[in-house]
């Protein structure tokens, strides 16, 4: 495990994250998954090393509800060192493990493409939080490196394991061409002032949330459409009055796309709009994330509000809220972690079995291409976003060009 924050550990600025994760989601997983003898030995990477005292402690306290979680914390290595920093550190960390076993990087969205390069080049497989890389450059640079080595690359989009987004996609694929999408994903603004080594600095809102419902989108469309223009507008004034970031508040990408037919799938049909739109300066509410989409084709429509499922609950510590186990289920059952069905547990599991299956010889990497979020099958995601960034920062609309013909769908350049 490459980074340390809370998506990892759940620990934030020396204290247990204040979001719905602060018993963390990856470290959690692995921790579990080596408890059942499904994964082996478990290493965890960061940059201070100085936090990692604080980190142990934390995780020990939020695991202790879970029978014998705590206790294997100590066996999980480190790096760096205790007394020492190193920005480099994934490189030794790496070098401990051997080729074919697992590497999940959650760090800054401008650190992914290095790390994961290196991590490929020692010949592991690699699962990477969204956006796996920030430009259309990286990404193919990574396809070709991850071919080069027979590796399993693949970004962690765990809306691919709702199983209301799974059965919306199943749905969307019978109602024929697409006509129309608008998506909404938000988090509270307290969440800057976890974000704020980075926010606004190396990468931005759109690259952090609207990336789960494009990635959705170019999962329901497959093959058969394509994104070729982008337009992105952005709202300003909150982070930086409240924590002097100079980033946008909110984004939102307005993307046409192509619908494609023909014996090469090259004819176009007809095209359609998406909005796709996030935001990081939502009030407190009843959930910690909004996260929702409407989706339009030719013969039929979808609506789905993920944050409310019907389920809510209110008590004197935390008050009134709507609830989500189908994400992670961090209430134990008999004292036992029972979480194991949740997307969010499912979206590492089903990448851990992956890679299993293709190191017994059962399967190969190409057999995963379209079963899993593959580096070969996103291309279309990190264009949109890199595009939508390009747009804000050069104020004009921004063309996806495509002249492979042995791959319509897979973008070949910006202009």
């Amino acid at each position: 495990m490459i980074g340390t924050g809370e998506y990892t550990t759940g620990y934030v600025n020396g204290q247990a994250s204040s979001s719905d994760k602060g018993a963390g989601v990856v470290a959690l997983t692995m921790l579990d998954m080596k408890s059942r003898g499904v994964t082996g030995r478990i290493g965890l990477c960061g940059v201070n090393g100085t936090k990692f005292r604080g980190i142990r402690q934390h995780m020990r306290s939020v695991l202790s509800k879970y029978a014998g979680l705590s206790d294997l914390v100590s066996e999980c290595e480190t790096w760096p060192a205790d007394d020492a920093i190193d920005v480099h550190a994934y490189l030794q960390a790496i070098k401990a493990f051997s080729p074919g076993d697992t590497a999940i990087i959650f760090t800054p969205d401008d650190t992914h493409f290095e790390i994961a390069l290196a991590c490929i080049r020692r010949g592991m497989h690699v699962l990477v939080t969204k956006p796996v890389v920030k430009t259309l450059e990286q990404h193919a640079l990574l396809h070709a490196e991850a071919q080069k080595y027979n590796v399993l690359v693949s970004v962690e989009v765990h809306k691919r394991w709702d199983p209301m987004y799974a059965d919306a996609r199943d749905k969307i694929k019978g109602l024929g061409g697409f006509s129309f999408l608008h998506s909404y994903m938000s988090q509270p603004k307290h969440q800057l002032a976890t974000f704020k080594a980075w926010a606004g600095k190396s990468s931005d809102i759109s690259y952090y949330l609207n990336s789960h419902h494009i990635d959705f989108h170019e999962w329901c469309v497959g093959q058969s459409a394509r994104p070729i223009k982008v337009v992105a507008m952005a709202s300003t004034g909150v982070a930086q009055k409240l924590y002097q970031m100079d980033c946008e508040d909110t984004i939102t990408l307005t993307v046409e796309w192509q619908n494609l037919s023909g014996e090469n799938g090259d004819v176009v049909t007809s095209v359609g709009t998406a909005v796709y739109t996030s935001s990081w300066i939502a009030p407190k509410s009843d959930v910690h994330s909004q996260q929702k989409f409407f989706y339009m084709g030719h013969t039929g429509e979808v609506n789905i509000d993920q944050a409310h499922r019907g389920y809510t609950m209110s008590d004197d510590a935390s008050g009134y809220r709507s609830v989500n186990p189908l994400f992670m289920k961090y209430t134990p059952t008999d004292g036992n972690f029972s979480g194991q069905n949740g997307y969010g547990y499912r979206s590492f599991s089903a990448f851990i079995d992956a890679v299993q299956t293709i190191n017994k010889g059962q399967k190969s990497v190409e057999d995963y291409a379209h079963l899993l979020a593959s580096i070969s099958t996103t291309y279309r995601t990190t264009c949109i976003l890199e595009a939508g960034r390009r747009s804000l920062d050069e104020k004009r609309s921004i063309a996806i060009l495509y002249n492979n013909k042995a791959d319509p769908c897979q973008p070949t350049g910006l202009s």
